[in-house]
């Protein structure tokens, strides 16, 4: 891979503008006049988008024609991850850089009092300390928005100057949104499908934000394709033909049991959702190419986790059914497992950037990228120092874009959500090897909390993802050295994050 630009070119960035006040835990930053203004960063969050539903991560169906031109322009990381496995979690880590339940998200908002407490440092605060404008639009799922009585900090709190947000996914339906709020009052219905409403706050923001001149931090976060999968007819219609049929045969669906049900009809609607997204992205990256913003700004798009799949007798143990899942029909392409689960389907997600002269054109990057990753690299590209007081679990992506390694002090590790019992708990990274772990058994007079804090890793897999990415060959037995390494460091990380994860009222 050739080198575009220096890493020294990044660092010039961190003496733009004026130091604000430093945060609390944070180095006071250094002024020197006169260097190249900092680029604007732009985060895309897919909701549920797995791994093999792109066109360029060679999904044969789902037509991406935007998305698939954007990792042309940029670089495709073949290794990118959420930091978890369903929502709140994994957006708690993306703007912490902490990994989930180090910072009290053992599971999603909504579990006992569980949320982003204000305590915590996220991107957005350090940016704008650093002199950026920041806007976040769209699902926000870390704190009670909904009922300012609660006293949950709102994404102002947490570091944003504009907020266009809907607490949780667009229940009532994708069209017509009726739940978002804007600064604190609620706007009531608003029309148009939830990507294009988030698209069109986030460029309004850009062409009316009152420091033109800053640099900007702009963060959307898009409601499909999570349930309910409720696309514009023309997008459903593009995928109700035979060759659609034919080549469903030859997609993979983590090696999860599906439903057994036939529901091949409602297919249509999850792979329109998919082309609808991708034409909302096409148009937000036209729109800030045309409004100059191209070769100054980092475009990062990516996902919140992998992809949701129909209830399975695995799951439900039979005992429910989930008709708003029916019409799921992501890939995690050929990898084990989908949302929620700790092998590579769960949080092995898309992962594009863009960033003229900065990252070479139409390259592929098989370092890994985990989502607590966000905050050390914009934090350095920006100039703004990391909290001091604190555990940031991620390291800075900004070496891969150049081609080199991703220098990593703490092992990337993923946590499935601790309300469940029937897949494994825990996945921890060493170089080409993943150890998969589970915790012991949640007693019956345990409540949740009590059972986080007291429950030990008892068993384990090893498996080698260069050689078995389906991960379906287990080396535990065969290779006893590298198990009792990785194991010893899942142990030690987990045994921190049970001393330092806060303590919520959660039966």
């Amino acid at each position: 891979m050739e080198k575009p630009s220096s890493r020294r070119d990044f660092l010039h960035f961190l003496a733009w503008g004026a130091t604000s006040l430093a945060l609390p835990g944070c180095i006071k930053t250094i002024t020197r006049p006169g260097v190249k203004k900092p680029p604007n960063f732009i985060i895309f969050l897919a909701d549920d988008l797995g791994y093999g539903d792109l066109g360029c991560y060679g999904n044969p169906i789902i037509q991406t024609s935007n998305l698939d031109n954007f990792s042309r322009e940029g670089m495709r990381f073949t290794d990118c991850h959420a930091a978890g496995t369903v929502c709140s979690p994994s957006r708690a880590s993306l703007l912490t850089g902490r990994t989930p339940f180090r910072i009290g998200f053992y599971q999603i908002l909504g579990r006992g009092d569980i949320h982003l407490r204000r305590e915590e440092i996220t991107i957005a605060s350090l940016l704008k300390n650093q002199g950026y404008t920041t806007c976040f639009v769209g699902k926000w799922h870390l704190t009670n928005i909904n009922n300012p009585k609660l006293g949950q900090p709102n994404p102002a709190d947490h570091g944003f100057d504009h907020w266009f947000a809907t607490q949780v996914n667009a229940f009532d339906g994708p069209q017509n949104p009726e739940k978002f709020i804007r600064n604190g009052q609620d706007v009531g219905p608003v029309e148009g499908w939830y990507c294009d409403v988030i698209v069109r706050e986030a460029l309004d923001w850009l062409k009316n934000r009152p420091d033109i001149d800053k640099p900007f931090f702009l963060l959307v976060c898009s409601h499909e394709p999570h349930t309910p999968i409720q696309p514009p007819e023309k997008y459903a219609q593009m995928y109700d033909n035979e060759k659609v049929n034919r080549l469903e045969n030859t997609i993979a669906y983590g090696q999860i049991q599906r439903s057994e049900r036939n529901i091949s009809d409602q297919k249509k609607y999850y792979y329109g959702t998919v082309t609808q997204l991708d034409q909302a992205f096409g148009h937000m990256i036209n729109s800030i190419d045309q409004m100059g913003y191209k070769d100054n700004t980092l475009v990062f798009f990516t996902s919140d986790n992998g992809p949701e799949t129909p209830v399975t007798l695995e799951e439900s143990g039979g005992r429910w059914t989930d008709p708003i899942r029916d019409r799921c029909f992501g890939t995690p392409g050929p990898l084990r497992g989908m949302k929620r689960y700790s092998y590579e389907g769960g949080h092995r997600i898309p992962g594009i950037a863009r960033w003229p002269e900065h990252i070479k054109p139409n390259t592929t990057c098989d370092e890994l990228i985990n989502g607590t990753d966000f905050l050390p690299s914009l934090c350095e590209l920006a100039g703004a120092f990391l909290p001091t007081d604190r555990v940031i679990d991620g390291a800075s992506f900004v070496p891969a874009f150049t081609g080199k390694k991703i220098s990593r002090k703490i092992s990337a590790c993923w946590m499935f959500p601790l309300e469940y019992y029937y897949i494994p708990h825990m996945a921890l990274r060493n170089g080409d090897y993943v150890i998969i772990g589970w915790f012991s058994p949640k007693q019956r007079q345990q409540s949740h909390m009590e059972w986080v804090k007291t429950t030990r890793l008892e068993k384990f897999e090893l498996y080698n993802l260069r050689d078995n990415l389906a991960q379906n060959i287990d080396l535990s037995t065969q290779e006893p050295q590298c198990l009792q390494t990785m194991t010893t460091d899942m142990k030690r990380i987990w045994a921190e994050i049970q001393v330092e994860g806060p303590t919520w009222n959660w039966k």
